[in-house]
């Protein structure tokens, strides 16, 4: 994995998810192994640019800072596949640490509370993006670190993944989700980073 100036970060979780910390942009897919957390502290704060604009039908640059609920116009590309997506971080919701019983992550997630950053994806180009999958979403802290990722393998209900549906054309419409874990129930999960190509972690498109 090409790696950025931002520590790995996670454990995996044989057949059910891993916690996952892929610096990776060429990466979309989901499970595979994750590296073991970095000492506290190495993760250094996203930056998101507040001074940068709102796109307005343009397309959004490295930096760019949106309202939750405001759409950002981007090239995407996975493999072979490239187009033209309206990406819009809907909501970010807080979870219950019970949400992840049924997992049995015991001191994985000791202490952690789940938030769930939701978004969706619209297809504003000329390419069929039939099947693609719209990843690489990121909640930050109120403090703009990285919240740990959960990258599911099983199906969790509360915060479906959802791959792009079979023709996937110009105006259509797909929700998805990601799970971020906050590291206390006195730290909360405020804002998003979208960091797939052609961006990079904490150079992405944020959501706050």
């Amino acid at each position: 994995m090409r790696r950025t100036a931002y520590g790995a970060i996670g454990l995996a979780v044989t057949g059910v998810l891993a916690l996952s910390g892929c610096q990776n942009g060429d990466d979309k897919g989901g499970g595979g192994t994750a590296s073991n957390p970095p000492a506290s502290g190495s993760a250094q704060p996203a930056q998101p640019s507040a001074s940068a604009p709102a796109a307005d039908g343009g397309t959004a640059k490295a930096g760019q800072s949106f309202k939750i609920g405001q759409p950002a116009q981007i090239p995407f590309s996975s493999g072979k596949t490239k187009g033209t997506i309206a990406l819009t971080v809907t909501s970010i919701d807080q979870g219950q640490a019970s949400d992840l019983a049924q997992f049995k992550l015991g001191d994985q997630a000791k202490g952690k509370v789940p938030y769930y950053v939701r978004y969706s994806v619209k297809n504003v180009g000329t390419t069929d993006l039939s099947f693609a999958s719209v990843g690489h979403m990121k909640g930050l802290l109120g403090d703009g670190t990285e919240a740990q990722d959960l990258m599911f393998i099983s199906k969790f209900d509360k915060c479906p993944t959802n791959t792009l549906p079979s023709g996937f054309t110009n105006g259509r419409t797909q929700t998805s989700c990601a799970v971020a874990l906050a590291p206390s129930s006195a730290t909360q999960v405020t804002s998003a980073e979208y960091w797939g190509d052609p961006f990079t972690l904490g150079q992405g498109i944020y959501w706050k």
